[in-house]
């Protein structure tokens, strides 16, 4: 059994969760305190990637980074192409798990009790300390549940990485399409199982996270 298709997949899925776990809670951090108004366009900008067929979003990429593309050229003057490479894929499971981690951070920062954050100012704590050290503590567990999601979602994209990644196998193979295509069903099947024993994982752990969250709920109102 070939297993560079898993190690391929986890790659890019590892890779894009790190990249959207910072740019996700940055955004949410900032977008939380805008206006209404503000906040609402950025939403609808930001969180368009998780409601677009992933096959549309492969082809926006495609129109930023292809090779004739004015980026993509741009690119190229430094030894760089990103269209059919492993690393591609990163962008591509980035974008469309990026919306979940946002979504998730963003309303943990909004049930954040900011009276907290008054009181750490007032000890004359700085703002990185009190975000570090006060709000991401005690919005851990959204933010868990934001990374846990992202990773799956990032683990289990192929419309989006297919388009801009292509299918080669030993360099950007991380699907059972090919195996399908190829009347390979033993393989295909394998394959089937390993990857529903992996989402079933992230799956617990995202309802471990969540009541977990409950369970500390209920204890902070008594």
């Amino acid at each position: 059994m070939d297993w560079y298709p898993l190690y391929n997949s986890l790659r890019i899925a590892a890779i894009a969760c790190v990249a959207v776990f910072f740019t996700g809670i940055f955004a949410a951090y900032y977008v939380a305190k805008l206006p209404r108004l503000v906040k609402g366009l950025l939403d609808v900008v930001l969180t368009l990637p998780m409601v677009l067929p992933p096959t549309v979003v492969g082809y926006f990429l495609l129109l930023l980074f292809g090779v004739k593309r004015p980026f993509g050229i741009f690119l190229a003057r430094f030894g760089i192409k990103v269209p059919m490479t492993w690393w591609s894929a990163v962008f591509a499971a980035a974008v469309v798990s990026f919306p979940l981690m946002y979504r998730t951070a963003r309303g943990a920062f909004e049930a954040f009790d900011e009276d907290l954050a008054d009181a750490g100012r007032t000890l004359g704590l700085s703002n990185p300390y009190i975000f570090w050290r006060v709000r991401m503590p005690v919005c851990r567990q959204g933010i868990l549940a934001g990374t846990v999601l992202a990773f799956a979602r990032a683990l289990g994209e192929y419309g989006a990485t297919s388009m801009i990644a292509g299918y080669t196998p030993g360099r950007t193979a991380t699907t059972v399409y090919q195996l399908w295509r190829t009347d390979n069903d033993t393989e295909a099947l394998r394959w089937v199982l390993v990857n529903i024993a992996i989402s079933a994982v992230f799956l617990l752990a995202v309802n471990l996270l969540e009541a977990r969250q409950k369970r500390a709920g209920k204890g902070g109102r008594r």
